[in-house]
């Protein structure tokens, strides 16, 4: 080690860490006196204020910051000190025990502190205000850190972050290393947040072969992994082959041979040969064993509701229509359109239809209006939205209870539900809004729970975005074997009249008529053209904006002024509760993860007496707007998911917990180590937004987000808004998004299937 040193000292605060690489920048007491702080940066993982720590490192200089010291490697040390016990001890190390307690634990037993919790915790009791049950868990909060610090030593060498090493303790307990040494790869499998290439890393160092079979099988099912993550259902085994050689850098045979020990894994990957070459010509498909069964499932299911001779709404089959539309009218004021009347037929008579259309189109009045009269024959109708805020919308519209389609289904941990095709729904009718954010296996799990002869309608708007999951479901039941499919968001196949969608599967009903009251709609109208492939109109509306600015960077702090500011001004709208900005990626100067940390500051700026709490590089608040970033069964009443938002209403030092009031009304507590499930939602991907309607949305559109600029990108960002649209940066960027079309399709089979059995 050049220049090679030894610093020894109290850690005194952490500036900075990312949990990703462990990189750490930390202030060190070297004892030197006047309060003069060491600046250390390197992989202090898992290193806790108040430590005494021996580190082994470099002496270097910032042109910013000035002299530091840069970390190899470190011990740490049990501080002796009665000011490092209280400091080490109220950093939020020991869960039970805040900056509060820790004063009065020192206070009690002076420097014996640490050998009491270690050896006789039971006597914490005789501190004022512990009883026998905070001790208790303080006693066994003690004991699980230093596991974790244990195995925190044991990876440090890999660069696993703290958070990571948490998770790794916590799915396994003592056997945490022998897992970690000689199963890497399970890891990938088994605990969220670590996938292929940090499982390939600790692998690489434990001395797992570069050539090891089992890294090969792991890496094919990592490149599934991620194709899912992208949409897709499965890949061509070709293109499967050559992404696998590329990210394993092995030979091309060894990669085939693998796959194939895989294909007779029955719980490895499925081949099948499935249409999806050019004209048609067949494809062999490689599948993730999950999703081959999603897939045939959902398929047979439609398949078998659509053909049942079953009919939980007969009184719909001899229905007088004139007589029974007259009466919708008297009861909701307004008569239906030709083509909603057809929608309304459809829902009522079949047992599976579609509904799809644009804004001001008149889905939201369609299905209020099936449902009234499903009502009114004394159906017993059902009501769900992949999300929360869709859900409550729902709700709205109808008068009648709606639900997330997790908590439909009382999803379990593991993703099983509660109910299915052994338990089905209580229902007669079945209606999906929002259908378009439905992935491949929450679509199954949903179909799998309506009962034989019940109605289900899917309602949706097929040109925007696709699931965020795998899978494109609502586009496939739109498509028929060879017909014309809707993927390129500048119509689709439609009979022009708003009729029946050509060609595809499953009976549907496409709105195409722009109602008079939603045409005055600056948003309407622009998302129309959108999704036409015109430019928005800018200028001379009240309520569609552009603001130029042509350089990425400053188009970001724009961005922000405009949210935080410029609306809340003008038009009265709360900037945390009323504006959304939405953003066409995450990295980037305008991108949403640089923008929420401005956001935060304009919005939900620092304060002495606002609680907060640093996690790797992001800082939560009480006041901030965040989001969950990943399905957690075990979470709140019936688990939290992916998408669902809320506010931090809460921040606990001694309980070193967060609490979340999400926007389905639920508070929900968080752990310290579990904040790496949350993300702030200040400003969010476009993609994290389907589903969600604003009162007001702000997009950055620059260049520096070239490739991600697309029509239904576009299209889907401006639709969430119900009262205003800004549009803030280049009109080169805005041109290039207009102008261009999604390219291709997902990999999916679905259409295929569900042509084939028709």
């Amino acid at each position: 080690m050049v220049n090679a040193a030894v610093v020894e000292g109290v850690l005194e605060r952490i500036t900075y860490a990312n949990e990703e690489s462990g990189y750490t920048v930390a202030r060190v007491d070297t004892g030197r006196g006047a309060g003069d702080l060491l600046t250390v940066v390197g992989a202090l993982l898992g290193a806790q204020p108040g430590e005494s720590l021996r580190m082994e490192g470099r002496w270097g200089s910032h042109p910013q910051y000035g002299k530091q010291f840069t970390v190899e490697n470190y011990t740490t040390v049990l501080p002796a000190t009665i000011q490092g016990i209280r400091r080490y001890l109220g950093s939020g190390l020991i869960k039970g025990i805040g900056p509060r307690i820790a004063d009065r634990i020192v206070e009690h037993f002076g420097t014996d502190t640490l050998d009491v919790i270690e050896t006789d915790p039971a006597r914490l009791v005789e501190v004022p205000g512990l009883g026998p049950k905070r001790t208790k868990l303080i006693g066994a909060a003690w004991e699980e850190q230093k596991a974790i610090k244990e195995v925190m030593v044991f990876l440090q060498g890999v660069g696993v972050s703290t958070s990571i090493a948490v998770r790794i303790y916590k799915k396994y307990g003592d056997a945490s290393i022998s897992v970690v040494r000689n199963e890497p790869y399970r890891l990938a499998a088994d605990v969220w947040g670590i996938g292929f290439l940090t499982a390939d890393r600790i692998a690489q160092s434990v001395g797992i072969p570069h050539d090891s079979p089992e890294r090969v099988k792991a890496g094919l099912q990592y490149a599934l992994s991620q194709s899912t993550d992208q949409g897709h259902c499965f890949l061509p085994e070709e293109q499967l082959i050559a992404d696998a050689v590329k990210l394993l850098g092995v030979d091309t045979g060894l990669v085939i041979d693998c796959l194939g020990e895989l294909a007779a894994d029955p719980e490895g990957v499925v081949r099948e040969k499935v249409p999806g070459g050019e004209e048609g010509a067949p494809v062999t498909a490689v599948y993730l064993v999950p999703f081959h069964r999603a897939e045939i499932s959902l398929a047979g299911r439609l398949t078998r509701l659509l053909r049942t001779d079953q009919d939980r709404m007969p009184a719909f089959q001899d229905v007088v229509w004139d007589k029974a539309l007259a009466w919708l009218a008297r009861r909701t004021g307004a008569e239906l359109a030709p083509e909603q009347q057809q929608a309304v037929r459809l829902a009522l008579t079949q047992k599976v239809a579609v509904l799809t259309g644009g804004p001001g189109c008149g889905k939201s009045f369609t299905v209020r209006s099936v449902v009234e009269l499903a009502r009114a024959k004394k159906a017993k109708v059902v009501l769900a939205a992949p999300t929360g805020r869709a859900a409550k919308r729902l709700s709205e519209l109808t008068g009648a209870e709606a639900s997330t389609v997790h908590r439909l289904l009382e999803l379990k941990p593991g993703g099983d539900a509660a109910y299915d095709a052994d338990r089905p729904l209580d229902a007669d009718l079945v209606v999906v809004d929002e259908a378009s954010m439905l992935d491949l296996l929450l679509a199954n799990k949903l179909v799998k729970a309506v009962p034989p002869g019940a109605h289900l309608l899917l309602v949706g708007d097929v040109d925007q975005l696709p699931s965020v999951g795998a899978g494109e479901v609502l586009r496939d039941l739109l498509a028929g074997k060879g017909a014309a499919s809707p993927r390129t968001g500048s119509g689709g196949a439609s009979d022009g009249g708003g009729g029946r969608v050509a060609g595809g599967p499953v009976p549907a009903v496409r709105l195409t008529r722009i109602f008079r009251q939603a045409q005055q709609s600056g948003v309407v109208t622009n998302a129309h053209r959108i999704n036409s492939g015109v430019p928005p109109l800018t200028t001379g509306l009240s309520d569609f904006f552009l603001f130029a600015e042509e350089d990425s960077e400053a188009a970001g702090r724009l961005t922000v002024d405009v949210a935080a500011r410029r609306i809340p001004a003008k038009f009265g709208l709360d900037p945390r509760r009323d504006v959304q900005v939405l953003a066409p990626m995450h990295r980037g100067p305008a991108g949403a993860g640089a923008l929420n940390g401005l956001l935060q500051e304009a919005v939900t700026p620092a304060r002495p007496d606002l609680p907060e709490r640093r996690f790797g590089g992001r800082v939560f608040r009480v006041g901030d707007k965040v989001t969950q970033i990943r399905n957690n069964y075990e979470k709140g009443r019936n688990g939290v998911f992916n998408g669902t938002v809320g506010v931090v209403t809460a921040l606990d030092s001694d309980e070193q917990r967060l609490t979340v009031r999400t926007d389905e009304d639920e508070e929900v507590p968080y752990d310290f180590d579990e904040l790496d499930e949350l993300a702030h939602a200040y400003a969010v991907t476009i993609h994290r937004s389907q589903g969600s309607e604003y009162p007001a949305v702000v997009i950055p559109v620059t260049t520096s987000a070239w490739m991600m600029l697309q029509r239904n990108l576009l299209y889907t960002a401006v639709t969430r808004a119900k009262r205003l649209v800004v549009l803030v940066g280049s009109r080169k960027a805005l041109g290039q998004a207009v102008r261009t079309v999604s390219a291709g399709r997902r990999c999916t089979a679905l259409d295929h299937r569900l042509a084939g059995a028709m």
